[in-house]
């Protein structure tokens, strides 16, 4: 009898049973959470290239027109939380599969959304779905993945992540320039729905998680305590929220400047702008591998710091100059994110699905409220603004680094 697609080939670490670098099992797991990253993040981000035409079509602001987005990603972030006490008693493959599946189907309805409000409803709700995601996905690599190949796995995650989140604008740039917006919404729904599927086909099942039935809330109370508690781990909650607030902010308005004269790119050339993502999925991939070799830390403030490098770039008016700027905000930025995703799983100890919930929450309150912040400054300042309100939370985001090292070098 051939075996599952879901057979597992593990090698035993005291207790643990992993998987290990070179099996198949490895591989699938990489693929599928590769897959996972991709659907998610093409789903969550896939209007954004189309924030200049709702604030056209619904009549409605700039800072308005961001709620699109920042909706999805800040009921996410509650939804994180809740995840990753449901996570315990559904099991992590489950919910993983359900999210996917019913976020698909929720951007396929976007498309069929008859006015603003509504359409802001079902964003809303696609977010709540989504949570079941980030952070059980992180979770599942930690308590899965032999932790000495687990940066290479979570960097790989990652650059999914970088990957879809880069489909998601580019197609939708492209599709809307030649079919409308709403059939391009349609088109990435579907795809996300073939990824969802075959994610479903390829992870292999949990080994190392322990089901927890029922609801305890002073169990869950009490994990997310103890990792606030801890010394290092919520200063790498603050670099989630900073550098993610950062790179929306980013993203968000960037549309805005590069519509109107003096460059008047149309949405195919704006679309195609976001194909940088692709130094993302390099940058995720390279900096999980580097971080494993000389150091987590020393690669995150390097990481930080061309963040804020490509920030200050996009100051320049000559377009080459702005696309430049984006190019090394975006791997500066997943190459932080990378590392800083993988020392969470390296300094919680136990429950870390309740840790992994923790910095994903950091994560997405920064991208919901910082992105929707950010046009503020644009109103009042222009780009100028905007660059600047992103420098000072990188700055922060530095800071916090080198606070989290200080700590978790005493704790050692």
């Amino acid at each position: 009898m051939p075996p599952s697609v879901h057979a597992v080939k593990t090698v035993p670490t005291g207790e643990k049973h992993y998987l290990t670098r070179g099996t198949g099992a490895y591989r699938r797991a990489s693929l599928a959470l590769f897959l996972s990253g991709f659907s998610t993040f093409s789903l969550l981000y896939c209007v954004q290239p189309l924030l200049p035409i709702f604030s056209q079509e619904f009549s409605v602001s700039p800072a308005e027109s961001s709620l699109s987005l920042s909706l999805s990603t800040g009921f996410l972030a509650l939804a994180i939380v809740c995840a990753a006490a449901v996570s315990e008693g559904l099991g992590r493959r489950s919910l993983m599969s359900i999210s996917l599946v019913g976020a698909a189907l929720l951007t396929v309805a976007t498309a069929f959304a008859p006015n603003w409000h509504l359409l802001l409803v079902i964003r809303a709700v696609q977010g709540l779905v989504l949570g079941g995601v980030p952070a059980v996905a992180m979770a599942y690599l930690a308590e899965e993945i032999d932790p000495r190949g687990l940066g290479a796995t979570m960097g790989l995650y990652v650059g999914g992540t970088a990957f879809g989140g880069m489909s998601g604008r580019v197609l939708t740039g492209i599709f809307a320039e030649y079919l409308g917006w709403r059939p391009a919404l349609f088109v990435i729904g579907a795809i996300g729905l073939a990824a969802a599927l075959g994610f479903i086909a390829l992870l292999p099942p949990s080994r190392n998680f322990v089901r927890r039935p029922g609801f305890d809330p002073r169990f869950h109370a009490k994990a997310w305590r103890g990792h606030l508690a801890n010394p290092a781990l919520p200063f790498i909650f603050a670099i989630a929220f900073l550098a993610m607030g950062s790179f929306v902010t980013i993203y968000n308005y960037a549309g805005f400047r590069l519509v109107a004269p003096p460059y008047g790119l149309n949405q195919t050339e704006l679309g195609l702008i976001f194909a940088v993502y692709l130094f993302g999925i390099g940058a995720a991939s390279i900096g999980g591998l580097i971080g494993d070799r000389i150091g987590h830390f020393r690669l995150l403030l390097f990481g930080l710091a061309l963040t804020a490098a490509g920030s200050a770039l996009t100051l320049f008016a000559p377009l080459p100059s702005i696309i430049l700027g984006v190019v090394v905000l975006t791997a500066g930025f997943f190459m932080s994110h990378s590392i800083a995703s993988g020392l969470v799983g390296r300094l919680a100890h136990g429950t870390k699905g309740h840790a992994s919930s923790l910095y994903m929450l950091a994560y997405y309150v920064g991208s919901s409220l910082m992105g929707s912040a950010g046009g503020w400054f644009f109103a009042i300042d222009g780009w100028a603004g905007v660059v600047a309100f992103t420098l000072v939370m990188l700055t922060l985001a530095f800071i916090s680094a080198c606070v989290a090292q200080r700590l978790a070098r005493e704790k050692a």
